[in-house]
C-alpha cells in the first residue's frame, strides 16, 4: 500500500515526454487544453495548474525496470552521483580529493556557485578591529568607514572604491530602517537579494528583477561605504528620512520634533523597474496571478483596524508579528501511510537463551577461536582475545566484583548495581572483558568516555548521569588509571559534577580466580537492565538509555538475520566499541555468532586512514563497519596503495548512513575502490539511534532485495516537511539514498514531529517510530521523558491509535519510499525550525562547505545550531579559521557563505563566527561538541576572531512599527478637572504664602542684602567649612569674613567694570568662589560660575571654558593665580586661542579696601546670575536667574529641608550649576545654616571622605551626586568593616539626597543603602531630587512628608508613551522611584508633548512647571526667541489656559498615592521617566537609552558600561570591555540578542571600546552625543566595530 501511494505521488512533478503526449486519451488531452486556457486567462495559479496537470498525467508516465521514475535523476545528476565506469576513473582531478567527502556533492557545489554568481556585485562593510586584536592585519582592515564629520549630508558618497556596501536594503534603495521591518518576509524570501529571491512558490519572480535592480544600482553609483547609509543617501528621488538623533544646532532643548513616522513613505526604491506587482504590504507576487485572486489576497492582508477604545487612546499591545504561513507553500497530498512491517524474526533452534549463555557456549566448546584482535597505533596486532580467554577472564572479573570488594564486611556491589566502564578507545580487549564480566555478575555496565581533564566538554553532564544512576564504582585499565588527573592525595581527582567514585583496575593482577564450585548464574534473557548507553541530547544534557537483556538478545538476533551473519566470520570495526553500532556489531552480535572482530582504534585512523582497508585485505574480512568519515579519509590516502583488494567484503555497513550527505562519500568511495574489487552492491547504509538501536539496514545482495534507491528532493519542499521530487530548480536539492528495509520483527511508522503523534501522509517527512522487542526501554531515572519517547502511541487522522503496541521515537526524520525502502533526511538533533520552516544543520554545513575557496577555514570543524531569540530559532554557524587566513579573505568567505545559505535554503543566518584554530570543544572521537559550542556562544565564552551578524535579514517577527493615532479634540476630553475620565495630572508643593515661619531673610529682596544683614547681626556665625582630601578643614568662613572678602572683590571690580557686565568666575570648589560671587553682586555685575580646566586634560576641558566665557559675553575672568597661569600657558595655546581671552584678574591678593557704595538693583526682576551647564545631549545651555527667583529658590529649599542657623548640612556636589550651585553658594547665606563642603574631586584620593565627614559632624541632611554615590559603592563596598572600626556611623542621617536631572537610578541608590546599612544608614534615608534647566529645584525629599514610593511600569507601554502599572517582577517591568517631594510654591502638570493639552493621572507626558523660582529664560548666542518663549512661557491648549508654565523637557507622570502629605492631603507623586531630548525614536516608538543600556550591561560580566545612540536610523551600542580583548567579539552576539529580546530592536552597530571611553559629566550622566561625535569622527580607538547587516 505504502509503496503504491508514494510512487504515485513522487511522479507528480515529472513532465510527460512528447511521445507520451501523443498516446494520451482524447478526454485527457481536452482537459489539459482547458487547464492551459485557465492559466492564460489567469483563473488558476501556476501552482494549481501544475498540480491538476500532474494528477491528469500520473497514470500515463512509464515505469522503467520497476524503479520508480521519480527516483531516476536526470542524466546530469546521475553521472555525478552514480558509479563511474572503471575506465573513466582517471578523469577525476586530484584536487577534488582534498575536500570533505562527508558533505561533498559536486552537484551541490555547482548549485552553490550558481547561487553565489547572482551576488557578484554585492559587498559587505568590513568590521574593523584594533591592531592588537589582529594576529596580522592590513591598514585597510583597521580603518572603519570614513565618517569625518557629523554633518551627514556632505560628501557622503565620497569613498566610492573601497567599501561598497551590500546592506540588505540595496534592492530597495533606501536605508529607512522602518522599511526593512515592514517587509513581511513571507515564508521564505529572506535576505540579501530581496528583489530577486522571491521564492514564494506562487510563481518565481521574473528574472529581470535581479538584473534591473542591479543595473539601477550601478546607475545610481551604488551607495558605498557605510557612511553612506547616512540620512541623505543619494540613491533615488525620495526625500531623506529625518535624522532621529536631532544633532542640529539647536541651542538648547527640544524644538518641536519632526515626526519620524513619515519615513515609511520612502520605502520601496527600485520596484518601479521590475515586472513584479506588489500586494498590500510589499510582497512581490507574480504578475500572472489573476486579478481576482490578487484582490482576495489584498483583502486578507489588510490589517484589521484596532477597535476604538474609550476616548480613542491607542492602547493595543505591541505584538510580535506572527509569520503568516505562505498560502502557496506545498502541502502533503498523499494518503495516510500504513505501518510498515519488517520480515518475520526467524527462530533458530540452537539459538542461546541469553548473551552470557552464548559466551559460555563458545568459551567452552571453541576456546581457541579468535574473538577480538586489538591493534596498536601503527596497525600491528597487539593481542588476540580468544573466546576461551574472554570466558575465563570475564568469570574472574565477575567473581572479584561480587566477592572481593567490600566495605565494612558488606559486599560493595549487589546484582543490578550500575558500574561505570572507563576504557580508552585503543583498548577494546579490556573493555570487552569488563563488559561481559559485568553481565556475568548481573551488574549493569555504564560505558562512558575517559575524562582527560577536569573540564572536558560535556564531562559535567556525564557526572550527572553517573550520579543519577547511583554509580559508585568505575572500572578502568592500569594504564588509563595512571593517566587520569590526580588530586593531592594521589587518588583520582573528582571531576566537576561527578559523584565520588571508587576506581578499580581490571588488569590480571587485581582479579582473583574463582573457586571450582563458583559458577556465574546464566539466566534466560529477561526484562532486567543489561546495560546503559549514554547519549547527549541537543541541549547538551546526558541521558542514560537502558537496554534490557531481552532487547539486547533480540537486537543481536535481528542484526544476525538482517546482515546474514554466519559463524566465525571476520568483521573489521572502526567505530567506537562503547556505544551504538560499534557496540552492537563489534561486541554483542559478534559474540552471538562467534565472529572474529578486528578493532581499529581512532588513534590509528588518524595516523593511517587506510588502516581499515588494509586490515580488510589482510584478514579477508567479510564485513566492515565504518562511518562516512572513514571512507572519506581513506580516499585522501589511497594513491600510495596499489595491492589492496576489497573483494572479500560482502557488506560495508555505513553506520551514519542516516546522514543524507553520506551518499557522496559512498559514491566517491565506490568510484575509487571499484577497481580494487569493491562491488557496488556491498555498500549497506543503515539508520540507527541510541533509543531505537538499528532501525533499518540495506541488506546484502545475496538476500534478493530490491535494488537501492536514490531520490532528488526539493529542499524548499523538505523545509515544509513535504517530499517533492525536484524537477526544475536544480539549485536547492538534496540527494538521498535509502537506508534499506526495516529490521526483522519491527513495525515502523512515521509521525508528525510536533504535537500529537499523528501518522504522516505518504509524501510527508516526519519522525520515524519503531515498535519492536529490540529497542531501548527507557531513559534511566527520567519517567516523563521516557513516556514521550519510548511509549509513543501514533494516532491516525480519525484519532484512533494505529496499533496497540507502544512505539519508540528514533529521532530520525524521514519517509518510506517505493519498495518499502526507508529514507532518512535528517536527525531531530540537527533540526532547526525557523519561522515555521524546518532546516537541517547537516544540510547547512554542506552548503557552507561548498563555498569555495575553502582555504580559510578547516573543513571538518564547522558547527551549525540554532539559538532561540525573540520567540524564534536563529541559525548560528561557527567555524575554525586557519591561522594563515587574512581578515579580508575570511570576511569574503563569510559573506559568501551567508549568501549561499540564503540562496539554497531560503533562510537567513543570524550569526556567523570564526574562532581561532583548535578552540572549539571536541567530541570524544573527533568532531565538534555542538551543544557545548552552543553553550559557549550563549555564555559569551567562544572568543571568536571574526563575527558577522545579520539580524536585519533573518529577524522577521518584530512588531509592526507603531502608527501614531490622530489625536482627539479637546471637547471630548475635558470635563471639569477630569481628562478622558481621569483626574487631571497636576500637583503642587505647599503654599509658600501660608507658611508663616520666623524667616528673617524674607524681609530682604536681594540675597546680597541678606549677607550684609547677617554680617551685622551674627558676624561670627560660621557659614562654610571646606574639607580637603585628608578630612581636615581646609578653610572656613563666618558671616563677617565672607562679607569682607566680597567687599574686596567688589572694590576691585567697581573701578574696572560697569554695572550689568558679565563676569566669569573660574575657581576650584572653595570659599573663593562663594566670596567672588557675592563680590560681583555687591558691584552690580552678573556672575557666571565656570568649572576650571583640568590641567592633565586641557585639550577637552579648556574649549568648554572658552565657550562658556564667549557665549555668556563675559568681559572679565576672575580666578586664582595658578589657573590664570594655566589659561595663558603653552599647553592652553594648543587647545584654544589664548590671545582672545577677556581681561583676567587674579583675586589671590586683593588690597583690603571697602567698596565706595553697594549696588542696589532697581527691581528684583533684574538678572542676578547666569547658570551654564552642558546637557547630556551635548548642548551648552545658560539660564537667567533673576534676584526674585534666587530668593524664592532659597526660601523654598529652606522650608522643604527645615534649614535654620543651628543646623549643619554636608554637601558633596560640584558648585558650578543647577541645584549644586544653589546649595553651595546661596542657601547657607539665606538660611544661616552651616554648610560642610566636600569637593567631589577629593573623593578620588579618599573615597570615604564624605561619609566620614557626615559621621564626624553628625549631619542630618546631606546632598551628593550619582557619581559620588557610585564612587562610594564601588570604592567602599568591601571596606564597611574598616569604616566601622574607624567609628564611622551614619545613623544620624535623616535624608541623603542625590541631586540629579534624570530618572532616579534605583539600582544604585538601593545598593548604596544596602552596603551602608551596616554603618547605621536608615534604608529610608536615601532619596533623589529633580531639577532641570528651566527650574533647578522642582522636587526635593526634604525632612517631612511620606517616604518616596516606587512603582513598576510596563516597559513596552512606555515605548508607546503610555503608563501601565504592573506587579513587581512581572516580565518587561521597570521600577520607577518618585523623584522626591514637590517643593513649596512649585506647581507641576503633565502635558501632551504634541497637543499641549493636559493629561490625566498616570498618563505619560512632559512635565511642566510653574513656580516663582523658574529661570526667566535661556541666555544664548543664538537669539532663538521662539524657542525661549516656548520653553519658559507656554500655556495649555485647553483646560486652564491662563497659567504660564515652563517646559522641563522631561517625560514623566503624576500619580495620586494612598499616602498623606504634611498638610493632610493625599500625596501626589511625580515619577520622572527620562529626558525627551535623549529619547530615541525607532520604529515609531520612543525608547529611553538607559533602558537599553541596562539590558546590555546585564548581558555579559565583562561589560563595564554601555551607551547607545542612533546614527541614521541605525541603533549604535557602545560597550566598554572590562576583560581581555579576546572577549570583545563575544559581546557582539550577546548585545544583539538581549536588545532584540527585551526591546524588539535590531542593533545596527556594536562598538567595543576600552573602559573609560564613554564620556561622563560631573553629575555622572553619560554624554551620549559627545560619544556619537567621537564615533563618527573615528576618535574612539575601538577594539572592534561590528556592523550588523
Amino acid at each position: 500500500m505504502a509503496e503504491r501511494t508514494s510512487t504515485g505521488l513522487l511522479t507528480m512533478m515529472l513532465e510527460p515526454t512528447p511521445a507520451v503526449a501523443m498516446t494520451l486519451p482524447a478526454e485527457v488531452r481536452e482537459k489539459l487544453a482547458e487547464l492551459e486556457l485557465e492559466l492564460s486567462e489567469g483563473d488558476i495559479t501556476q501552482k494549481g495548474y501544475e498540480k491538476k496537470r500532474g494528477k491528469l498525467l500520473a497514470p500515463y508516465i512509464p515505469q522503467i525496470q520497476g524503479v520508480d521514475p521519480s527516483l531516476q535523476i536526470d542524466n546530469r545528476i546521475q553521472a555525478s552521483s552514480q558509479a563511474v565506469l572503471p575506465g573513466s576513473k582517471h578523469n577525476k582531478s586530484r584536487a577534488a580529493n582534498t575536500r570533505d567527502e562527508r558533505f561533498r556533492s559536486d552537484l551541490h557545489t555547482e548549485a552553490v556557485q550558481a547561487a553565489l554568481a547572482k551576488y557578484k556585485e554585492r559587498k559587505m562593510p568590513m568590521p574593523s578591529k584594533r591592531r592588537s586584536v589582529l594576529v596580522q592585519s592590513s591598514v585597510e582592515a583597521c580603518t572603519p568607514p570614513d565618517t569625518s564629520s557629523a554633518s551627514e549630508d556632505e560628501g557622503s558618497l565620497r569613498r566610492q572604491g573601497r567599501l561598497a556596501t551590500s546592506t540588505p536594503y540595496q534592492g530597495h534603495g533606501h536605508p529607512a530602517v522602518e522599511h526593512w521591518f515592514n517587509r513581511v518576509i513571507q515564508g521564505s524570501s529572506t535576505s540579501s537579494s530581496a528583489s530577486s529571491t522571491s521564492s514564494h512558490p506562487g510563481g518565481r519572480s521574473v528574472t529581470t528583477t535581479n538584473t534591473t535592480a542591479h543595473a539601477a544600482l550601478n546607475a545610481n553609483a551604488a551607495a558605498t561605504a557605510l557612511a553612506d547609509l547616512m540620512a541623505h543617501t543619494q540613491l533615488d528621488n525620495h526625500s531623506a528620512p529625518p535624522d532621529v538623533t536631532g544633532l542640529s544646532e539647536r541651542s538648547s532643548l527640544h524644538a518641536e520634533r519632526p515626526q519620524v513616522a513619515s519615513v515609511r513613505s520612502v520605502s520601496r526604491g527600485y520596484n518601479h523597474h521590475t515586472s513584479v506587482m506588489e500586494t498590500a504590504d510589499g510582497v512581490p507576487v507574480n504578475s500572472r496571478v489573476s486579478s481576482k485572486i490578487q484582490q482576495l489576497l489584498n483583502t486578507l492582508k489588510r490589517p484589521k483596524r484596532p477597535p476604538l477604545r474609550e476616548f480613542f487612546v491607542d492602547d493595543f499591545e505591541e505584538l510580535l508579528d506572527v509569520q503568516e504561513p505562505d498560502p502557496n507553500q506545498p502541502k502533503p497530498e498523499g494518503q495516510q501511510m500504513s505501518p510498515l512491517e519488517g520480515d518475520h524474526l526467524g527462530m533458530v533452534n540452537k539459538w542461546p537463551p541469553s548473551l552470557p549463555a552464548a559466551l559460555q557456549r563458545w568459551g567452552t566448546t571453541q576456546p581457541k577461536s579468535p574473538c577480538l584482535t586489538a591493534l596498536d597505533n601503527v596497525g600491528k596486532p597487539v593481542y588476540t582475545l580468544t573466546y576461551g580467554k574472554l570466558w575465563t577472564r570475564s568469570q574472574k572479573l565477575a567473581y572479584t566484583l561480587l566477592n572481593k570488594l567490600s566495605t565494612r564486611n558488606e559486599p560493595l556491589l549487589m546484582p543490578g548495581d550500575r558500574v561505570a566502564l572507563v576504557f580508552p578507545n585503543n583498548d577494546p580487549v579490556m573493555f570487552m572483558v569488563a563488559f561481559y564480566g559485568c553481565l556475568l555478575a548481573e551488574l549493569v555496565p555504564v560505558p562512558i568516555e575517559v575524562p582527560l581533564t577536569r573540564k572536558d566538554a560535556g564531562s559535567q553532564q556525564i557526572g550527572f548521569l553517573l550520579g543519577s544512576c547511583g554509580v559508585t564504582l568505575a572500572l578502568t585499565t592500569d594504564a588509563c588509571q595512571k593517566g587520569l588527573p590526580k588530586a593531592q592525595t594521589g587518588e583520582v581527582a573528582t571531576f566537576k559534577g561527578w559523584p565520588r567514585l571508587l576506581w578499580f583496575v581490571t588488569d590480571g593482577k587485581h582479579v582473583v580466580k574463582p573457586p571450582k564450585d563458583w559458577h556465574p548464574q546464566l539466566r534466560e534473557a529477561s526484562n532486567d537492565i543489561a546495560y546503559i548507553e549514554y547519549k547527549t541530547s541537543k541541549e547538551g544534557s546526558t541521558m542514560g538509555i537502558t537496554v534490557s537483556h531481552s532487547a539486547m538478545l533480540a537486537h543481536c538476533h535481528a542484526l544476525t538475520q538482517a546482515c546474514g551473519y554466519t559463524e566465525a566470520e571476520t568483521i573489521t570495526n572502526v567505530l567506537d566499541f562503547k556505544r551504538e553500532a560499534g557496540l552492537w556489531h563489534g561486541v554483542l552480535t559478534s559474540v552471538m555468532n562467534r565472529m572474529h572482530v578486528i578493532s581499529i582504534p581512532y588513534s590509528l585512523m588518524k595516523v593511517n586512514p587506510l588502516s581499515w582497508i588494509q586490515k580488510v585485505h589482510t584478514y579477508k574480512a567479510r564485513v566492515a563497519v565504518v562511518k562516512s568519515r572513514d571512507m572519506h579519509w581513506s580516499l585522501l590516502a589511497q594513491r600510495d596503495q596499489r595491492d589492496i583488494s576489497l573483494s572479500s567484503l560482502r557488506m560495508l555497513i555505513v553506520a551514519d548512513g542516516a546522514n543524507p550527505w553520506s551518499i557522496s562519500s559512498c559514491d566517491a568511495f565506490l568510484n575509487v575502490f571499484q577497481a580494487r574489487g569493491l562491488r557496488p552492491e556491498v555498500i549497506c547504509p543503515c539508520a540507527s539511534s541510541s533509543e531505537a538501536m538499528t532501525v533499518a539496514i540495506r541488506r546484502p545482495p545475496e538476500m534478493g532485495v530490491p535494488p537501492p534507491g536514490k531520490a532528488v528532493l526539493s529542499m524548499g519542499g523538505l523545509s515544509h516537511s513535504v517530499i517533492r521530487v525536484d524537477t526544475e530548480e536544480k539549485l536547492s536539492v538534496l540527494t538521498v539514498q535509502d537506508v534499506g528495509q526495516v529490521m526483522p520483527g519491527a513495525l515502523v511508522c512515521v509521525v508528525r514531529v510536533e504535537g500529537t503523534p499523528y501518522v504522516c501522509q505518504t509524501d510527508e517527512v516526519g519522525e520515524i517510530c519503531v515498535s519492536s522487542g529490540s529497542t531501548g526501554v527507557a531513559y534511566y531515572g527520567l519517567p516523563g521523558m521516557t513516556k514521550n519517547v519510548f511509549e509513543t502511541i501514533p494516532i491516525i487522522s480519525s484519532g484512533v491509535p494505529i496499533s496497540d503496541r507502544p512505539f519508540t521515537r528514533t529521532s530520525l526524520l524521514g519517509f518510506v519510499g517505493p519498495d518499502s525502502l526507508v529514507f532518512v533526511v535528517g536527525k531531530m538533533d540537527g533540526l532547526m525550525v525557523v519561522s515555521g520552516r524546518r532546516h537541517n544543520a547537516d544540510d547547512v554545513v554542506a552548503t557552507a562547505l561548498a563555498v569555495e575557496p575553502m582555504k580559510f577555514v578547516y573543513r571538518g570543524r564547522i558547527a551549525v545550531f540554532s539559538v532561540s531569540v525573540l520567540h524564534d530559532e536563529r541559525i548560528v554557524v561557527v567555524a575554525e579559521q586557519r591561522p594563515d587566513a587574512s581578515e579580508e579573505d575570511s570576511f569574503q568567505w563569510m559573506s559568501r557563505v551567508l549568501q549561499a545559505i540564503d540562496s539554497i535554503h531560503q533562510v537567513g543566518v543570524y550569526c556567523l563566527a570564526l574562532v581561532p584554530a583548535n578552540t572549539l570543544p571536541k567530541a570524544p572521537l573527533g568532531g565538534i561538541h555542538i551543544s557545548e559550542t552552543k553553550q559557549r556562544f550563549l555564555e559569551g565564552a567562544l572568543h571568536p576572531c571574526n563575527v558577522l551578524m545579520c539580524p536585519h535579514t533573518c529577524v522577521t517577527n518584530l512588531p509592526k512599527p507603531r502608527q501614531k493615532q490622530p489625536e482627539v479634540g479637546p471637547a471630548s476630553m475635558i470635563v471639569g478637572n477630569l481628562v478622558a475620565g481621569k483626574r487631571i495630572a497636576q500637583a503642587c508643593g505647599r503654599d509658600v504664602a501660608q507658611l508663616e515661619d520666623n524667616d528673617q531673610a524674607r524681609k530682604f529682596l536681594y540675597i546680597q542684602d541678606v549677607l550684609q544683614w547677617r554680617a551685622q547681626a551674627t558676624p561670627d556665625h560660621p557659614l562654610f567649612l571646606v574639607l580637603n582630601a585628608k578630612g581636615t578643614v581646609a578653610s572656613t568662613a563666618s558671616c563677617l569674613q565672607l562679607h569682607k572678602r566680597a567687599e574686596r572683590v567688589a572694590a576691585a571690580l567697581m573701578g574696572r567694570l560697569n554695572t550689568g557686565d558679565h563676569v566669569a568666575l573660574v575657581y576650584p570648589p572653595g570659599i573663593d568662589l562663594i566670596a567672588t560671587f557675592y563680590g560681583c553682586l555687591y558691584a552690580g555685575c552678573v556672575p557666571v560660575t565656570v568649572r576650571p580646566p583640568h590641567p592633565q586634560n586641557l585639550a577637552t576641558t579648556l574649549p568648554t571654558v572658552k565657550m562658556i566665557v564667549e557665549v555668556s559675553k563675559s568681559v572679565c575672568i576672575l580666578t586664582t593665580q595658578a589657573i590664570m597661569k594655566l589659561l595663558k600657558s603653552k599647553e592652553a595655546a594648543a587647545a584654544v586661542d589664548i590671545k582672545s581671552w577677556p581681561m583676567v584678574l587674579d583675586t589671590d591678593d586683593l588690597p583690603r579696601k571697602k567698596s565706595p557704595q553697594m549696588y542696589k538693583p532697581p527691581t528684583p526682576e533684574m538678572l542676578a546670575y547666569l547658570d551654564f551647564s552642558v546637557s547630556t545631549t551635548g548642548i551648552l545651555a545658560g539660564v537667567k536667574m533673576s534676584h526674585a527667583a534666587t530668593s524664592a529658590l532659597c526660601r523654598s529649599i529652606k522650608l522643604q529641608c527645615e534649614l535654620y542657623p543651628s543646623r549643619q548640612i554636608a554637601i558633596c556636589l560640584d558648585p558650578y550649576c543647577g541645584l549644586g550651585f544653589a546649595l553651595w553658594c546661596l542657601c547657607s547665606v539665606y538660611s544661616g545654616h552651616q554648610s560642610i563642603l566636600v569637593p567631589p574631586l577629593e573623593l578620588e584620593s579618599n573615597a570615604s571622605l564624605w561619609l566620614a565627614a557626615v559621621s564626624q559632624y553628625k549631619v542630618r541632611v546631606t546632598f551628593c551626586s550619582y557619581s559620588v554615590m557610585e564612587m562610594c559603592t564601588k570604592g567602599l563596598g568591601s571596606q564597611t568593616e574598616a569604616l566601622r572600626l574607624r567609628n564611622v556611623n551614619l545613623s544620624c542621617v535623616r535624608t541623603c539626597m542625590v541631586v540629579a536631572e534624570e530618572r532616579p537610578r534605583i539600582a544604585l541608590t538601593q545598593s548604596f543603602s544596602k552596603i551602608f546599612k551596616d554603618l547605621g544608614l536608615s534604608p529610608r534615608a536615601v532619596s533623589t531630587t529633580f531639577g532641570c534647566r528651566v527650574n533647578v529645584a522642582i522636587c526635593l525629599q526634604g525632612t517631612a512628608g511620606p517616604d518616596p514610593t516606587t512603582v513598576y511600569v510596563d516597559m513596552r507601554a512606555l515605548r508607546h508613551d503610555r503608563v501601565r502599572l504592573v506587579e513587581r517582577g512581572s516580565p518587561h517591568s521597570l521600577p520607577l522611584m518618585e523623584s522626591g517631594k514637590i517643593l513649596p510654591g512649585v506647581k507641576v502638570i503633565i502635558a501632551n508633548t504634541e497637543t499641549k493639552g493636559p493629561l490625566g493621572d498616570s498618563h505619560l507626558g512632559e512635565v511642566w512647571v510653574s513656580s516663582p523660582h523658574n529661570a526667566t529664560g535661556y541666555y544664548t548666542v543664538y537669539g532663538e526667541e521662539a524657542l525661549h518663549a516656548d520653553h519658559f512661557n507656554t500655556k495649555l491648549s485647553f483646560g486652564d489656559t491662563q497659567t504660564v508654565w515652563a517646559r522641563t523637557g522631561y517625560l514623566g507622570f503624576l500619580r495620586r498615592t494612598e499616602l498623606t502629605d504634611a498638610s493632610g492631603e493625599r500625596h501626589d507623586a511625580l515619577y520622572v521617566v527620562g529626558s525627551l531630548d535623549e529619547t530615541l525614536e525607532l520604529r515609531g516608538m520612543r525608547y529611553h537609552p538607559i533602558d537599553i543600556e541596562t539590558s546590555v550591561i546585564r548581558s555579559h560580566k565583562s561589560i563595564a558600561e554601555c551607551a547607545v545612540f542612533t546614527w541614521t536610523n541605525l541603533l549604535v551600542v557602545v560597550v566598554e570591555l572590562e576583560g581581555s580583548e579576546q572577549e570583545a567579539l563575544d559581546l557582539v552576539a550577546l548585545v544583539t540578542n538581549v536588545v532584540l529580546e527585551e526591546h524588539y530592536l535590531i542593533v545596527g552597530v556594536v562598538v567595543v571600546v576600552d573602559p573609560g571611553v564613554i564620556p561622563i559629566n560631573s553629575r555622572g550622566e553619560k554624554q551620549r552625543m559627545h560619544l556619537r561625535d567621537g564615533f563618527l569622527a573615528d576618535q574612539l580607538d575601538p577594539i572592534y566595530v561590528a556592523y550588523n547587516m
